[in-house]
């Protein structure tokens, strides 16, 4: 028994040994036949739905959705690359500011359909050789958009060290510019706002390049940014008593005569700002209404200033015949 039980276990183990043996061979048999045949060169039939982008600021591509149809002629590989793409992503965008397009008529241009060949062949890492576009050239319609010159605003959260603070309004350049869509878009904007510049710890002049917020495409314009100056400058505070007069004929007196104003000033500013450059305005109404009290705001200060407070913002008054 023993010896029959040898003989088995030996048959297995050869067994065994040929069917390994024969897995082996069949898959490297396998291999060479997919290499062979996708050694070989395939022609497909296809069709990529066109993305336009990049249409002149004052035009806008009407005709989306167009498809172009071509043949590929590559190996089995690319073939199969081109295979695993799914058909809604099989999709060619070209940037119209980077083709040479010409007017054909009305509002139908047109471009070389090599530029797509070449777009598709990049993609596909093949050569734009390989690719057969069944139409010379491709045609697409743009229609002219409304225009509009408005303001551009600036959005900032800029927060200086202590002390230090924004010196006047940043500059914008340019400070408005020309922006273009459908009508109704178009009508409802007064402004173009930047992106959001935020800055911390600013102790010194800086500028910076801010994009335009076109409202995710919503509008386009020929400027798609500008540029910011900021000029920051060292304040301490100033106190400065401020005349309080009315203009016209009648002589008044006021009680008291001035008004007092806490203010922050740039401290290269500190010694030319002087009284004159602050008006305060009297309620005239109250005065004709024979009123005991007027009213009184400050109404004018230099645009580097920045008001802390005021007093009084009421006085007596007393006309002098």
């Amino acid at each position: 028994m023993d010896k029959l039980d040898d003989i088995k276990e030996k048959v297995e183990r050869t067994n065994k040994h040929s069917f390994f043996t024969f897995l082996v061979f069949l898959a490297i048999s396998t291999a060479a036949w997919f290499l062979v045949k996708l050694s070989e060169t395939y022609v497909t039939q296809t069709s990529y739905r066109l993305l336009l982008v990049e249409a002149p600021a004052d035009k806008w591509v009407s005709s989306e959705g167009q498809s172009v149809k071509m043949s590929l002629n590559t190996d089995g590989f690319h073939t199969l690359r081109y295979k695993m793409i799914r058909e809604p992503n099989r999709v060619v965008t070209i940037p119209l500011d980077e083709v040479p397009f010409r007017l054909e008529n009305g509002n139908t241009y047109s471009f070389s359909s090599q530029y797509v060949a070449e777009r598709l062949a990049e993609s596909l890492g093949i050569s734009a050789t390989d690719i057969t576009m069944n139409d010379a050239k491709v045609y697409f319609t743009m229609d002219a958009l409304k225009s509009k010159v408005v303001p551009v605003v600036l959005q900032a959260d800029i927060k200086t060290v202590r002390q230090y603070d924004l010196y006047g309004i940043p500059v914008l350049d340019p400070s408005s510019v020309t922006i273009f869509g459908p009508q109704e878009v178009i009508d409802s904007i007064k402004v173009v706002k930047t992106e959001l510049l935020s800055k911390a710890n600013v102790s010194q002049n800086f500028s910076e390049t801010m994009p335009l917020d076109l409202l995710g495409g919503q509008i386009k314009s020929n400027v798609k940014e500008v540029k910011v100056d900021v000029q920051v400058e060292k304040y301490t505070e100033m106190d400065i008593e401020v005349p309080i007069k009315v203009s016209g004929n009648v002589r008044v007196r006021f009680f008291p005569e001035t008004m007092s104003v806490k203010c922050l000033v740039a401290v290269r500013d500190y010694a030319s700002i002087t009284p004159e450059h602050f008006s305060v305005a009297v309620d005239k109404q109250q005065m004709e209404a024979m009123q005991p009290l007027l009213d009184v705001r400050l109404a004018s200060w230099p645009p580097t200033v920045q008001i802390l407070r005021t007093h009084p913002d009421k006085v007596e008054y007393l006309i002098v015949q």
